[in-house]
């Protein structure tokens, strides 16, 4: 019986969530399987994997082709690599403390490159926002200069009412002062 490593569809329309499975190679894509290994869901950033580990190690082994996704999936956890070191411990060419030792060296310089590039988008986000802020309070800049601008000739319009409303009732008055000037006279 060919046994495969594939990917196992779930979730909803638009938001897939993979199962990783050993199944017979001629088993449609979600039907029977043997064994679930893991989960695979793409709709995070980066990609989130849960793998049982020992058990792909195990059926890689033991002779599972895994599909195409299947293997950049456990090339990137490091089952491929550990495949490897045990290929070169049993042809003597290393111990297995090497062996553990150089998938430790891998596994923190794989874990160090993630969070650089974590740290690395965090800064991104932070410095897209700073960049939206200062946009932003360049625009309640502008809009608040026009406001002052507005309230400036509203209140300079009133003062100019108010001065004409002023210079028409003193002119009222003067003239009201002049004739009764001349009638006290007579």
């Amino acid at each position: 019986m060919a046994t495969k490593i594939r990917l196992q569809r779930g979730g909803r329309k638009g938001y897939a969530f993979y199962s990783i499975v050993i199944a017979d190679s001629r088993a449609p894509r979600d039907g029977k399987f043997i064994e679930k290994i893991g989960t695979y869901n793409p709709n995070t950033n980066p990609a989130a994997v849960d793998l049982n580990f020992d058990r792909a190690l195990y059926w890689l082994e033991v002779g599972a082709q895994p599909t195409d996704t299947a293997r950049n999936i456990l090339k990137r956890e490091g089952v491929y690599l550990m495949k490897h070191l045990r290929g070169g411990v049993k042809k003597g060419a290393f111990d297995e403390a090497a062996m553990q030792s150089k998938f430790d060296a891998w596994k923190q310089d794989k874990d160090k490159g993630l969070q650089t590039r974590a740290e690395i988008e965090a800064q991104t986000k932070k410095d897209a926002a700073a960049k939206e802020l200062e946009a932003e309070k360049k625009i309640n800049a502008e809009i608040a200069k026009k406001v002052a601008e507005k309230k400036a000739a509203a209140q300079a319009e009133e003062a100019k009412a108010a001065a004409e409303e002023e210079a028409e009732a003193t002119t009222a008055e003067a003239e009201a002062t002049t004739e009764e000037a001349p009638a006290a006279a007579e």
